[in-house]
């Protein structure tokens, strides 16, 4: 069966070039990264991820000291929200959206449940956040604000440098998630404000177990787990060295792919538009949405049903649908942006790679529209 994988924004296919760089770290260089004081096994597994940490930091214009590794997004937000709530005292208030990865919203309401006070900044019918009711929202007790560089969902970047001047101005933290935009577009910390940034390997064609986060310097950050002293102290436990080496490896080849990917994007959004009828594009239009992001909710249909049928084709995507969030609810995305329970349960998002084509692109449109017709036919949803 014909495989297209349109899920990038959940994973990616690890770069060939990655996997090359970490074979010897599991076959021969398999030492733990030690100190200087050690056997040469072990320095050459520590240079590996000093190797890795300085393309890293480079890539964001930070220093290598300002960036630890970790398992990846879920960590690095719960590290960075957690790990300064105890360190600033007075400071118990929390900005942030309804429209964030579950990793903060689910901390962020650990934080609540423990006394601490949270403002939920509205968004458009596009996802971007009110910056005025941002400002107001903002408390002498204010200790955070925490926004997501791009929706994970609908695709929506957010104007983290309007953002970053309103921390800066207010002189409170500033957490950004940039799990979807890193290596996708610029990132330079010091220009953005930014005092904690989280960054994932498995969405730029790296390997999953393996994400950083950029803690600028001077800010007050206690560990969220205790055992060793690595990572600066901050992240105990054996470093994934060979995950570690393939991040590394993947943020250094990535390159321009951006453009070519938004082509696809623009002509898989034109393709649907014109050849579907009854559909709402969820998310901004244009440079304003992730260069991979597509997503659609089709009137009278619901997205599980298009998904399993997708998939009976090779065609891999995702669906804010309740069955395939294990809830009734819709997702918090959509109904921070007005959708409907229609709306959001008939939703798919095809997210590109630049291992796309344009073939394959033409194959998922010519499918979905006999699978669109078909649903609706026998959609009670409809009637």
């Amino acid at each position: 069966m014909r495989l297209v994988y349109l899920d990038n924004a959940a994973s990616t296919r690890v770069d060939e070039r990655v996997t090359e760089e970490m074979i010897p770290y599991f076959n021969d260089k398999y030492a733990v990264a030690t100190s200087v004081f050690s056997y040469r096994m072990g320095l050459e597994s520590k240079k590996a991820i000093d190797s890795a940490r300085k393309i890293i930091a480079e890539k964001i214009n930070a220093s290598s000291d300002e960036i630890i590794f970790t398992s990846g997004e879920t960590e690095s937000n719960n590290i960075a929200i957690l790990g300064t709530s105890g360190k600033n005292k007075g400071k118990s208030h929390i900005i942030t959206t309804k429209t964030e990865h579950l990793s903060v919203l689910k901390t962020i309401e650990k934080l609540k449940e423990g006394g601490f006070l949270v403002s939920y900044v509205p968004v458009d019918k596009e996802g971007f956040i009110d910056c005025n009711a941002l400002k107001k929202s903002i408390k002498k007790e204010t200790l955070m604000v925490a926004i997501c560089h791009a929706n994970e969902e609908i695709g929506t970047i957010q104007n983290i440098e309007k953002i970053g001047k309103i921390c800066r101005e207010k002189k409170i933290l500033f957490h950004v998630d940039a799990t979807q935009t890193f290596t996708k577009m610029p990132i330079d910390v010091e220009k953005l404000n930014i005092t904690t940034l989280t960054l994932s390997g498995h969405t730029i064609h790296g390997p999953k177990g393996a994400g950083a986060l950029f803690i600028k310097k001077g800010t007050k950050i206690d560990k969220i787990m205790h055992g060793g002293f690595n990572e600066y102290d901050l992240r105990p436990g054996t470093e994934n060295v060979p995950a570690i080496v393939g991040f590394g490896e993947a943020v250094r080849i990535s390159g321009k792919d951006c453009k070519k990917v938004s082509v696809l994007r623009d002509y898989l959004i034109e393709r649907i538009t014109n050849e579907i009828p009854d559909i709402k594009i969820n998310g901004p239009l244009g440079k304003d949405r992730l260069c991979n992001n597509v997503n659609i909710s089709f009137h009278h249909v619901e997205g599980e049903s298009i998904l399993l049928r997708l998939d009976m084709k090779g065609i891999c995507v995702s669906t804010g649908s309740a069955c395939f969030s294990r809830s009734l609810e819709m997702s918090p995305t959509m109904k921070a942006i007005g959708n409907n329970h229609e709306l959001s349960h008939g939703s798919i998002r095809f997210t590109l790679s630049k291992y796309t084509t344009k073939e394959e692109i033409d194959y998922t449109v010519e499918s979905l529209k006999k699978i669109i017709k078909e649903l609706r036919k026998i959609s009670p949803l409809g009637k």
